[in-house]
């Protein structure tokens, strides 16, 4: 299935995405979010989609594309998880998952604006593959049994200022949770649906300019082995969501550098999980 939320921000309709049409979901949820997928609301939205009950949201072609799930209770990020990225960065290859948190008031929608940071100078892009638990996972025995955690998928843009992550005291939280700093989206797309997470492209572009062209096949700590490694240091709860690192093309890793401006444009896909675009202004 694939979910999507149309509306204006804060006040996001749920839908389920059927031969084109948007179905409303306020029969079954007033959300998608963590109380959604702790409630079995994936189930009960598959049963309400067989019995052919719902019906479709009035004018929603007109309407704003939120991001498909709520604001999340935490995003746990993964960083130089790609080993074309951590040689880019000049950094080794980490031997364990680099660990960091966002904000989850980062969280935006895949067409909305981004701004850039007051003082920035390197504001820069990000796609990635993004997991929403829809189960708890809490020391879990094997990376085997992780991907039965794992509710769906979606497209992440882990937007990040390179100078407050990495020149201002070492901390990358502050670098990665300035406001709108992760679009998601534009659909959730259950994991039956989506299949092997590591067979997976991903792509994006500055106004027009190819930056990033990776597979998640890549990885060098796989979706699975990611949720059982972090689930020995903190629970997972449904709703959560992972950002699992970046292929190689970031500004930070270009010979020029050239980091995101105000009227930039970055668009951004991964395949089976449809395609985001973003323009940049000031804040």
């Amino acid at each position: 299935m694939r979910l999507a939320r149309l509306g204006p921000a804060s006040r996001e309709v749920p839908t389920v995405v059927l031969d084109g049409k948007r179905l409303d979901l306020r029969p079954i949820t007033e959300d998608i979010g963590p109380a959604f997928f702790t409630s079995g609301g994936l189930e009960r939205t598959a049963e309400a989609v067989a019995a052919s009950s719902l019906q479709p949201l009035d004018g929603a072609a007109d309407l704003r594309v939120g991001a498909p799930i709520s604001r999340p209770g935490k995003i746990v990020c993964i960083g130089l998880n790609y080993r074309d990225h951590a040689a880019e960065t000049g950094a080794a290859i980490p031997t364990e998952p680099v660990v960091f948190l966002k904000d989850p008031a980062t969280v935006v929608g895949p067409f909305d604006t981004v701004l850039i940071p007051r003082g920035s100078t390197k504001t820069d892009w990000e796609v990635e593959l993004g997991v929403v638990i829809g189960r708890r996972a809490r020391y879990l025995d094997t990376p085997d049994d992780a991907l039965a955690h794992v509710a769906g998928y979606l497209i992440s843009h882990d937007v990040s200022e390179r100078e407050f992550q990495l020149e201002r005291g070492g901390q990358w939280d502050k670098g990665k949770s300035c406001e709108t700093f992760n679009p998601l989206g534009p659909e959730f797309v259950t994991a039956d649906e989506v299949g092997d997470p590591q067979d997976l492209r991903l792509s994006l572009s500055v106004n027009g300019v190819q930056r990033q062209d990776g597979t998640t096949a890549d990885m060098v700590f796989p979706v699975n082995q990611l949720i059982w490694y972090l689930s020995q240091f903190m629970i997972l709860e449904p709703g959560d969501l992972i950002n699992t690192g970046t292929p190689a093309g970031v500004a930070l890793g270009l010979p020029d550098q050239p980091y995101l401006r105000a009227g930039d444009v970055v668009e951004l896909g991964i395949t089976g999980l449809g395609s985001a675009r973003q323009p940049f202004e000031q804040a």
